[in-house]
């Protein structure tokens, strides 16, 4: 029988308890020793039931246990005084389930990506504006219509991509929902069969038809490189997994957004501006750091079921710096074009922007520890905070 040592909390104070039991069911009694004062109280609990325990004068404990997946008892005491009723503790264990069901989605969604979608839709379609009496309900309405119809996208694309990598992901990334046995796989499924029709189901209702060929492209690039069928699955192959990638964060959001804000919101011819060109031209090159580095901290999981990634290849140190130097290089490039800007006010900002990004990443990159699985994929994230940094910048860009 297992015994749990608790020491009394002030009056109406919550504190938890936790314990582990093996082999044990739902219905196993486990005995508290409630120390109070110079007193030592023995009580058995059931599980799953709530209980409560008396103590000297006028208080009782409230004690309430459960079992999770692991074999974790889990529960709250708390101490009060006779006749009241502790109602936060229900409202505290109600709200458990909801909690962790939300952070379940949430690593579902894989959350950079998203963040990245919505700031690149947001700042392209910043350049569509041409005055000022642009920024209008018409505008926000339009840039709103393309973040909910791409954003149930991308979770559809991240989704389906974890639902086809479940083995590889234990290996990987075993904190994912699908990976670890949190959601089961019709729950997947489930999940991105019901993102995809959404994000379809807002673009046909828009009407807007860059948006819906955003959308669309997506859609097949997106089903290409994950699911497990012949002739697809490009993930598998390291040259077609960055071109899907490259394709779509880099010419796709930037010129289907654009052309969804300039011809069917405000109903004006096609145009490619200068920041656009830039816009694309530097999404080009940070497309393919990131589908270069995203496969570092992957290697190990890879490397096991054959994909054939370039840090499987060519190693991920060389790889790496690849990655660096192409980002410094993309870097370099933009300061120079700020140079050439007529507006004074840009070019300081595009010169200095650029310049501080180039600095913090080399620095980072020199010292970055390659043999260190978890530094790895936090430079992975600083790589995606660099492209949050990006989309900040390319509206300022004249």
């Amino acid at each position: 029988m297992e015994s749990l040592s608790l020491t009394r909390p002030p009056l109406t104070a919550f504190a938890p308890l936790s314990t582990s039991l093996s082999r044990r069911g739902l219905g196993a009694p486990i005995r508290c020793l409630i120390k109070d004062k110079s007193k030592l109280q023995k009580h058995t609990l059931q599980l799953t039931k709530r209980t409560k325990l008396p103590l000297s004068g006028n208080s009782f404990l409230d004690c309430m246990v459960d079992r999770d997946k692991k074999n974790q008892i889990t529960g709250l005491v708390s101490a009060s005084a006779a006749g009241s009723e502790p109602d936060s503790l229900d409202s505290t264990n109600a709200l458990r389930p909801i909690l962790s069901s939300l952070n379940a989605f949430y690593r579902f969604s894989r959350p950079h990506t998203v963040i990245g979608t919505a700031l690149s839709i947001v700042s392209v379609s910043l350049l569509a504006l041409e005055s000022s009496s642009d920024v209008s309900p018409l505008f926000f309405t339009g840039v709103l219509q393309a973040l909910v119809a791409a954003l149930f996208m991308n979770i559809y694309i991240v989704g389906l991509n974890q639902v086809f990598d479940i083995e590889i992901d234990k290996v990987n990334k075993p904190n994912l929902p699908l990976a670890s046995g949190e959601y089961s796989l019709s729950t997947g499924v489930a999940i991105v069969s019901t993102f995809v029709i959404l994000s379809f189901g807002v673009g046909w209702l828009v009407g807007s038809w860059p948006l819906f060929w955003a959308l669309l492209i997506s859609f097949i690039l997106g089903t290409a490189y994950s699911i497990n069928m012949p002739f697809l699955r490009w993930k598998r192959f390291a040259v077609v997994a960055a071109l899907c990638i490259l394709a779509v964060r880099a010419v796709i959001v930037q010129l289907a957004f654009f052309l969804h804000i300039k011809t069917f919101v405000f109903r004006r011819p096609a145009s490619f501006s200068k920041p656009l060109i830039f816009a694309t031209a530097f999404m080009t090159f940070f497309s393919v750091v990131i589908a270069l580095f995203k496969d570092i901290p992957d290697i190990e999981g890879d490397r096991i079921f054959g994909i054939r990634s370039f840090s499987v290849r060519l190693g991920k140190n060389r790889v790496f710096w690849i990655c660096v130097y192409l980002l410094e290089i993309a870097y370099t490039v933009a300061m120079l074009m700020g140079a050439t800007s007529s507006s004074l006010w840009s070019k300081l900002i595009t010169i200095l922007g650029h310049a501080f990004l180039a600095s913090i990443l080399w620095n980072r990159a020199r010292s970055l520890d390659l043999a260190n699985k978890s530094d790895i994929t936090s430079f992975y994230m600083f790589i995606w905070k660099l492209f949050y940094a990006e989309y900040l910048l390319i509206p300022l860009v004249r």
